[in-house]
């Protein structure tokens, strides 16, 4: 080899490995996620100050956060979806529910979502809501057997690409019998309901990296607190970003969720400081 093909090899090859790592990284706001319900529908039931009008798209837009999981609330939008999800098209990645809040599970619902994930490339995986529940007589720990569950994973490969499974897993779950279903699951969302509770956040979630070490994880983050029907306060909203930008920079979590897009119009000041921390931090690079 001539001192002019060595120079041009080692270029070429500095040049390649230069791309790859490139490619291999991302941005936080890549890791972003907004949760999302139809416009209103929280209006009746969580105290709020006014009405939402706010869309899961406009949701999205307003955050800043590329990815949206939509997840059906009170048997809204009603299928079919393909109409629904056109807004949703310029999303890099959006997730479905095919069990939706309150732990409801219809069959058409499921069936629709693979037929509309078939022709969605950016439908990259389908949501389980409020999927555990305690034990009662003759019950599932889930909304869903292990033997359906297992069904489930079999529908997944639609259009040339798997689906991934999520999960949503509260922190006072952490004790439950979950694990034999948290195995089926690929990606677990892990959700802290009563704020107080986020004092725990670091021990709660090392008890999930002990329940399933090999599935993904990501940390949801309540804008509004749900359980006591009253505003966050921007210290506990600090506290879950602070924690899952932690996370997301060593590797421990592959997302952060913000919930929801049906409070994001209605000038909450915890929506309105993590809109700002969201613009403050997305551009920052992190490896995929």
């Amino acid at each position: 080899m001539t001192p002019y093909e060595h120079t041009r090899s080692a270029v070429g090859v500095h040049f390649r490995t230069r791309v790859l790592k490139e490619i291999r990284m991302a941005t936080l706001r890549d890791r972003f996620w907004v949760w999302a319900h139809e416009a209103g529908s929280h209006d009746r039931d969580y105290n709020l100050p006014k009405p939402s009008r706010m869309t899961p798209a406009e949701g999205a837009f307003y955050l800043g956060t590329p990815n949206l999981i939509m997840v059906r609330y009170h048997d809204r939008p009603s299928p079919p979806f393909e109409q629904y999800a056109v807004p949703f098209r310029p999303l890099r990645s959006v997730v479905w529910s095919i069990v939706g809040a309150g732990g409801r599970t219809e069959g058409e619902e499921r069936a629709q979502v693979l037929k509309l994930a078939e022709r969605s490339p950016n439908i990259t995986g389908v949501m389980m809501d409020d999927f555990f529940r305690g034990l009662g007589k003759g019950k599932d720990i889930g909304a869903l057997s292990l033997e359906q569950l297992g069904s489930v994973r079999g529908q997944l490969q639609v259009a040339g690409r798997r689906l991934d499974l999520w999960v949503v897993l509260y922190t006072h779950q952490l004790d439950w019998p979950v694990e034999a279903h948290l195995r089926l699951c690929d990606k677990v969302t892990l959700w802290t309901w009563k704020p107080e509770d986020l004092e725990r956040l670091e021990a709660h979630f090392q008890r999930l990296e002990s329940l399933t070490p090999s599935s993904g994880k990501l940390l949801g983050c309540y804008m509004y607190d749900f359980a006591a029907k009253r505003p966050m306060s921007v210290e506990r909203m600090k506290l879950q970003c602070d924690r899952g930008l932690e996370w997301l920079r060593s590797g421990r979590i592959e997302g952060m969720i913000f919930l929801a897009s049906c409070i994001a119009d209605l000038d909450l000041e915890a929506v309105e400081w993590t809109r700002d921390w969201i613009a403050r931090v997305g551009e920052e690079r992190v490896a995929l």
